[in-house]
This record gives C-alpha cells, sequence and structure tokens, in this order.
C-alpha cells in the first residue's frame, strides 16, 4: 500500500460510485481513489494544468486501463459543471484557496454532493501557517470550522503520517449532517 492509499483508504467505501478529485495534480491521488473504488467507478479528475492531466491520462491508460475517467482543464475555485457525487476528495489542494474565500468555494463544490451520504475527503497539512508552497495551510480545527459552515459534519481524522515539509499531513472526512 503507498502512504496516499494509507490516508484516504478509510474515507471511501468502495466500491463504485462518481467522485471528483479536485485539484488533481499529477494524479496520484485519483489513482488510488481508483484503486479503492474499483472499475465500476465514474472519476472526475479536475486540474488547471493540461499537462498534469496529460500525465494522468497517460498513467491510467497504464494502470487502469478503460477506467471511466473524465479529465477536466478547470479551476475548482470556480463554478463547475459536474453530476450529482457520491464523494469529493480534496488532496493538498485547498491550502492554494486563500482563506477568505475557502468557506464560499467549499460551498459552491459541496452542492454537488449527494445527500444525506455524500463524502468529503481533505488531505491537507495540519499546520496553522503555510509557506509559497502551502500559502493557506488549513489544519484539522479549520478544518472543522469549515465543514460545519458549508453544513458538513465535524470531520473524522483518517489517517496522519509525518510530512518533513509541514509537519504532518492528515486525512480527515467529513458528511452532510
Amino acid at each position: 500500500m503507498s502512504k496516499e492509499r494509507d490516508l484516504i483508504a478509510r474515507g471511501v467505501p468502495g466500491p463504485g460510485g462518481v467522485w471528483a478529485d479536485l485539484g488533481s495534480g499529477t494524479g496520484i491521488f485519483t489513482l488510488e481513489l481508483r484503486g479503492l473504488l474499483g472499475p465500476t467507478c465514474t472519476i472526475y479528475s479536475v486540474d488547471r494544468n493540461g499537462r498534469d492531466l496529460d500525465r494522468q491520462r497517460r498513467d491510467f491508460a497504464e494502470r487502469y486501463p478503460g477506467s471511466d475517467v473524465r479529465f477536466i482543464k478547470a479551476d475548482f475555485t470556480r463554478p463547475l459543471n459536474l453530476p450529482e457525487l457520491d464523494g469529493l476528495l480534496m488532496a493538498n489542494s485547498l491550502h492554494y484557496v486563500p482563506y477568505p474565500d475557502q468557506v464560499a468555494v467549499l460551498a459552491r463544490l459541496c452542492a454537488h454532493l449527494r445527500r444525506p451520504e455524500g463524502r468529503f475527503v481533505l488531505v491537507e497539512y495540519n499546520a496553522r501557517s503555510g509557506n509559497p508552497w502551502v500559502p493557506y495551510p488549513v489544519d484539522m480545527e479549520l478544518f472543522g470550522r469549515l465543514a460545519r459552515a458549508v453544513g458538513l459534519s465535524n470531520p473524522d481524522v483518517l489517517a496522519a503520517i509525518p510530512s518533513r515539509f509541514l509537519r504532518e499531513m492528515y486525512a480527515a472526512l467529513a458528511r452532510w449532517r
């Protein structure tokens, strides 16, 4: 198992379902999400970087050929045309959204979640101060406040691992209240 899979596994019920990975980058977590959900899932992989999405396409073709993955070049902080989702994954992407915008962005994204069983899985650095690479970190306390502000449950920590970058990386799950 990979550390990425270990972080999110308890938050992904599998098999099947319709999920989105927002700010998916090169697809490290997207591939793990597909592994957990199995061949009957649909994943919307959203990122602004076309080259990263092309890399994902190649990696999926090699590792999970024939998977139903929709690669969308878009900024997740803007309105997205997504269907009703069983789950949202944001792995190391919310920390790019300025603090004053985080509630509005999350509210817009969570509106795509199926009620009442929709799941929101967040992977972030458990830090209060950022740096140029992680400008707006979302520690567990802040994630709790954000989740409640958009109508989600108090998050449950799924897993945490040490990080040489910013102390600790964690994954947490929040659901509709």
